[in-house]
């Protein structure tokens, strides 16, 4: 499945590292920023993207609610990695993606990204 990508957007480097790791064991391409404007230019350049992860709270007191939204609008699963699950704006109430918080292992958190993909061997 190397031609299919997940989106990651994280603006923590080392938990991005990880991210980008576990999606690779699987046998995916990662595409990340750690931003909206960069993540937004993957969406519109990368048909492939399948899944996502995205962090609520990104650089420069940015968050991912445009992502997300963009992601449902275009029927993308995708989870919300989070250590503030609990400080999310109202805004983010009614977003699908299934919310796992920080800390968790990235091999678990691109499981569930995943997990709704049909033909996912990995």
């Amino acid at each position: 499945m190397a031609d299919r990508s997940v989106l990651l957007v994280e603006d923590e480097p080392l938990i991005l590292m990880d991210l980008e790791f576990a999606v690779t064991d699987r046998g995916w391409q990662p595409r990340t920023a750690s931003g909206v404007r960069k993540a937004m230019e993957f969406l519109e350049k990368d048909a492939a993207i399948a899944a996502a992860v995205l962090d609520i709270t990104l650089k420069n007191g940015e968050n991912c609610l445009p992502i997300a939204r963009e992601l449902e609008r275009r029927r993308i699963p995708y989870v919300l990695h989070s250590g503030e699950l609990e400080h999310y704006s109202a805004d983010m109430d009614d977003l699908t993606g299934e919310r796992v918080a920080k800390p968790a292992s990235a091999a678990s958190v691109v499981a569930k990204a995943l997990a709704g993909l049909a033909g996912d061997a990995g």
